[in-house]
């Protein structure tokens, strides 16, 4: 709406806006803070900044002189600190101005870094969980500074009153919430004794909590007893060890297979990662525990580590990541990018000792995270060199490491996919070549660099040549003898673009191997489709990228028994009902998905064999 020119508001005039504080909250609660449970954590941070400001004021202040105090009985809920307080200007400025924080002023900008908020909006979460905001604060920058008080309500009004000195004694300031009855679940007494240990546990300032049960002037419960368990002193270095991963085991609810202390002095970073002693899924990034300045910010914080390292879960401190507005992720800047490039570097490290020097411990690791371990390898010559011998593989040799591998066979050959390693395999390995399963993720590419750890190693990509080459062919008089067979049988399977031969391998039990490559089959599938579409526009296009379309081959096994009675049958239908009925095996023991023509194929050679074998016994 357009205001109309007036003499309150004449023509040209700049204007303010105006600000719905419930729709502000509204907005807050539903697309800013995951939950109302911030507002504590919103309370307890303006306290832990308002104490680092008093300690800028009085840096000979005895630590832990100066604290912080929460209550909550089920009617109100106060948090009280030591801090800084606040003028009867400054509440006017920083309290009642939207987006306008105390951290930001111009006296105590360099200081900025100190601070954990820096946003002006923190309070408003407190109109969460209720309608209105009571603080009182006194300021210590000036000695003989009056109380104030600051009543805020949800609707937008403020009041200010200055008080005497005696209305609040000390420094410091005092917030006062009497929660909505909608809000119970998150001001309850042993709510907010939670809450406040969930955020504030490694907070460097003392903590405590009073619900009201005690008797006059009796100290709270502490909320966070000690420093963080790196910051403490230990007796002796496996002292300390044990004492992280009880610690990890408490946060993470699992026993950590072994925990790596994290220590960054550049930006104030410590903490644990702890290794997971199971495999995840491969790509999924687990959630870390990130504090700033010991106030946690998120417990699902993916950014502080690359992709790969999905095989740890971290909790730390910092002192230089940056919170977005909600506070409750990170502000991914170049402080954070070096932080992650970081702490990758500590798990490489810590990679490289157990590789060195706790080959049990490694040993583990791998059997749990070889994936993750393979996806660093492909890209990290210093991770290749120390962990390829380590790496188990699929082979014909069964589940074992490249390094033993190569030391039986000389020439390792690697498959582009499972299928092909299925369907080679059996036939592989009593011809004794030595094939490894390329079709896993990194495999391949792992595979084809062990010449770089291993130079007398050599290492070549598996193709129907290198495999048929170590078959036995027949004897002239059998390959004449099964001439005809074998040209009933190329009839039979012209439709899937497949040769017919007769070789003798072993098993002997294995009545025919069937060698067709991925690629042969989509190259052949082009080919169909440039066929079927010619003159149109999607032929010229298939047809432009049109190759060679290699053939697919059945090799027949004469050292089969069944093969040698099938190339002994004289009536031509059998004949080709038999062929087809050895390919359909073939293919199904491959374990590569059948076409549809293949299945049909299947169906009907069972259906003929058996009608023929009812018509023989009738």
């Amino acid at each position: 709406m357009t205001l109309p020119d007036t003499a309150a508001n004449p023509a040209g005039a700049d204007r303010t806006f105006q600000v719905d504080l419930r729709g502000l909250v509204d907005l807050l609660s539903h697309h800013l803070y995951s939950s109302p449970k911030v507002y504590l954590r919103e309370l307890m941070q303006n306290a832990v900044d308002a104490l680092t400001a008093r300690h800028g004021l009085e840096p000979t202040a005895p630590a832990g002189a100066l604290g912080i105090r929460l209550y909550a009985d089920g009617s109100v809920v106060r948090v009280e600190d030591d801090g800084v307080g606040l003028t009867e200007a400054d509440v006017h400025t920083f309290l009642a101005t939207i987006g306008r924080s105390s951290k930001r002023a111009e006296k105590i900008a360099e200081q900025r870094g100190d601070f954990i908020g820096q946003f002006g909006i923190g309070l408003l979460s407190c109109f969460l969980v209720a309608d209105e905001i009571h603080v009182l604060s006194r300021s210590a920058r000036t000695p003989d500074a009056p109380a104030v008080e600051w009543r805020g309500r949800g609707d937008g009004s403020y009041t200010v009153r200055t008080l005497p000195a005696s209305a609040r004694p000390r420094p410091g300031t005092t917030v006062t919430l009497t929660p909505r009855a909608d809000a119970g679940e998150w001001t309850r007494p042993a709510q907010v004794h939670a809450l406040a240990r969930h955020f504030g546990s490694l907070l460097r300032h003392p903590v405590t909590f009073d619900d009201g049960t005690g008797g006059p002037g009796e100290p709270g419960a502490p909320v966070n007893p000690e420093p963080a368990p790196w910051a403490r002193t230990y007796p002796t270095p496996g002292a300390r060890s044990r004492a992280l991963a009880a610690y990890g085991e408490e946060v993470f609810g699992f026993k950590p297979l072994d925990t790596i202390e994290l220590d960054l002095p550049a930006v104030g970073l410590r903490g644990i990662a702890c290794v997971l002693p199971e495999a995840v899924p491969a790509g999924r990034r687990h959630g870390h525990r990130v504090h700033v300045k010991g106030m946690l910010l998120s417990e699902q914080a993916e950014e502080i580590l690359p992709e790969w390292a999905f095989f740890v879960r971290c909790v730390v401190d910092a002192e230089s990541l940056r919170p977005t507005a909600s506070r409750e992720s990170l502000y991914e800047d170049d402080t954070l990018a070096a932080v992650r490039d970081a702490l990758a570097e500590r798990l490489r490290a810590w990679i490289a000792r157990a590789a060195a020097s706790d080959p049990d411990l490694l040993a583990r690791f791998l059997q749990a995270h070889h994936l993750a371990v393979k996806s660093l390898a492909v890209h990290d010559d210093e991770i290749l060199r120390m962990l390829l011998p380590w790496l188990p593989f699929e082979t014909t040799d069964g589940h074992t490491t490249l390094d033993e591998f190569a030391r039986t066979h000389r020439t390792v050959l690697v498959t582009s996919s499972v299928e092909e390693f299925r369907q080679v395999a059996a036939i592989a390995s009593a011809a004794g070549l030595g094939v490894v399963n390329g079709g896993y993720t990194y495999d391949r590419d792992l595979v084809h660099r062990l010449p770089e750890i291993r130079p007398e190693a050599s290492v070549a990509d598996l193709d129907p040549a290198t495999l048929t080459a170590h078959l036995d062919p027949v004897d002239r008089e059998t390959e004449l003898a099964a001439a005809a067979y074998l040209a009933l049988a190329r009839d039979a399977l012209a439709v899937f673009d497949c040769d017919v031969a007769l070789r003798t391998f072993q098993p002997a039990n294995a009545p025919a191997l069937l060698v067709d490559s991925r690629e042969a089959r989509h190259e052949r599938t082009r080919s169909q489709l440039a066929r079927e579409q010619e003159g149109g526009l999607w032929g010229d296009i298939l047809g432009a990228l049109r190759q060679e379309a290699p053939r697919a081959q059945l090799i027949l096994n004469q050292l089969n028994p069944l093969v040698r009675a099938a190339v002994a049958i004289d009536e031509p239908e059998l004949a080709r009902t038999s062929a087809e009925a050895l390919y359909g095996q073939a293919a199904m023991l491959s374990r590569r998905p059948l076409r549809p023509a293949e299945s049909s194929l299947i169906n009907r050679s069972f259906l003929d064999l058996l009608a023929h074998a009812l018509r023989k016994d009738s």
